[in-house]
């Protein structure tokens, strides 16, 4: 006899699992809990603090929408104009000393002679070949050769990607691209560069908003207060330690046993199916590959230099530095960092030299939020990366050697991306539905390892219609057409819809009785 007996059980209180539990709550139809181990909720998406008062997310995190009703929830958890800032996406790649805008195969306009020469003929020479080619590209390099070129390729994309991914070019396949890759156009590319102009703005994201107070992370914690106490069991008391899937049982970290009808799970799939005790789905998930992502933070005293101006996140594909991406945190928000009357003391010089007083001084402060993967493939001098960084971020000009470092931040995350990589489909496609044959809709950027929907609208979706392909066997379009739910404004659900239920007798999950208005 369990403890408690719920007809779905949520685990995870990330984007994921607040989409269900936000669903499940909204329809008011079968009784539900989510729990999650960690005291918060975020997940992926959380935000951290520092003892000096800087903000970092876990990850390079911003917010911009597909879908109506991820927008109303947000709007409802935080509903107040000065709950958010938005902003304009100005964001370059670093390449020999320069700032290329963003994408970078449809800027090379701004590159040195000898590279657009480079980048243009591959151009040229991919076009021709991309005519008469009657095949897919077999992975991500073939896809990059024959959109890019050979220039291109070799001066961004096959080194950026290697230091995003950690994984080469020619062990990911390129399913997953849609709208994550932008393929340049060569006509306009080439008019650019006689011209001497840069491309405008290009994805989703060119505007995004950000909230104004508590990172990411306070939005997640902002959905999950819109939900019912009675259904929230996170800390010790809400962490997973087994999934009997026979059964239907799962016992959480104080001994409390949860029987449920069905089950969205949000962890990383690779470890539900450990904590099943399911060996052949363990071997199956052994064919998914993923790599770590370690965030650092580096806040500075001083007013924000020229040269960094408004800029909101930045690439770099060169060796001079062990990160791909960095962020200015601080440009986010004016709340990801203390006040400038805040008084701190200087940790260090950039070059690693002492300060020249041991005594607290005031701001301002402003900060930036480093990236940096690792894999079996690409490994990371974990213990000495951090100073690797700063030496990184004077090496590309972000900061300089005399630039007084206040606070630093470090956090490593094992499962950090989930690589789209040629093995892929083929468990997913054996392994997801094997789990729903017994109730359970594994789900969210890592429970189903799509990195292409794996943003935070993607992935609160995935949780909301997880839940009405439960209730009433709707598709799930996000998990299965990702090119489709990218490619429209996606308005069929909304918040203020209403529902009625009935219950049959002979099922657990009640049957839905009536549409929502």
């Amino acid at each position: 006899m369990a403890d408690i007996n719920v007809d779905v059980l949520v685990i995870g209180a990330g984007p994921t699992g607040l989409g269900a539990a936000k669903r499940l709550n909204h329809i008011n139809g079968p009784s539900w809990l989510i729990v999650d181990a960690n005291d918060k909720a975020g997940g992926l998406a959380s935000t951290d603090v520092t003892p000096e008062g800087f903000l970092y997310d876990v990850g390079g995190h911003v917010i911009f929408s597909h879908y109506k009703y991820f927008d109303d929830c947000l709007d409802e958890a935080l509903p107040k104009a000065d709950d958010w800032y938005t902003h304009q996406r100005i964001s370059y790649v670093r390449y020999k000393g320069l700032w290329v805008p963003y994408p970078f195969q449809n800027n090379i306009s701004m590159l040195p002679d000898e590279d657009k020469v480079k980048c243009v003929e591959g151009m040229i020479d991919a076009a021709l070949e991309h005519r008469v080619a009657n095949t897919k590209p077999k992975d991500f390099d073939e896809w990059i050769l024959r959109n890019c070129g050979e220039g291109v390729a070799n001066i961004f994309m096959r080194p950026y990607n290697y230091k995003v991914w950690a994984v080469p070019t020619t062990r990911m396949q390129c399913e997953w691209l849609g709208e994550r890759v932008a393929a340049p156009n060569v006509k306009l590319v080439t008019k650019n560069v006689i011209l001497n102009k840069t491309a405008g703005n290009w994805g989703p994201n060119a505007t995004f908003r950000f909230p104004a107070r508590d990172g990411t992370g306070g939005i997640w914690i902002a959905v999950s207060n819109t939900l019912p106490e009675k259904n929230k069991r996170y800390g010790k008391h809400g962490e997973v330690t087994k999934v009997d899937a026979e059964k239907k049982i799962v016992t959480l970290g104080d001994g409390t046993t949860v029987k449920y009808g069905k089950l969205i799970n949000t962890m990383a799939v690779d470890h539900l199916v450990e904590k099943m005790g399911n060996q052949e789905l363990v071997s199956l998930s052994k064919g998914l590959y993923y790599s770590s992502t370690h965030v650092i933070g580096v806040g500075i005293r001083g007013e924000r230099p020229e040269r960094i101006g408004d800029k909101c996140w930045l690439y770099f594909p060169e060796d001079n530095c062990p990160f791909y991406r960095a962020t200015i945190f601080s440009n986010y928000s004016p709340y990801n960092q203390p006040e400038a009357g805040a008084k701190l003391p200087t940790l260090y010089k950039a070059d690693g030299s002492k300060a020249s007083s041991d005594e607290a001084k005031e701001g301002p402060y402003w900060s930036i939020m480093l990236e940096v993967s690792q894999s079996t493939v690409k490994p990371v001098d974990e213990e000495n990366l951090l100073k690797d960084c700063i030496q990184g971020l004077i090496n590309t000009e972000m900061i300089k050697p005399e630039d007084e470092i206040v606070s630093t931040y470090h956090r490593k995350f094992d499962h950090g991306y989930p690589t789209p990589s040629l093995e892929r489909e083929g468990v997913l496609k054996e392994l997801l539905p094997k789990l729903q044959d017994m109730d359970i809709w594994s789900r969210g950027r890592f429970g189903s390892w799509r990195y292409e929907v794996g943003n935070q609208d993607h992935s609160f979706m995935l949780g909301v219609e997880a839940v009405d392909n439960i209730v009433t066997g709707a598709v799930e379009l996000t998990l299965n057409y990702p090119d489709f739910v990218n490619g429209r404004q996606n308005t069929e659900r909304r918040l203020a819809q209403s529902f009625v239920f009935g219950v049959k007798e002979d099922q657990s999950i009640p049957a839905r009785s009536a549409l929502p208005n």
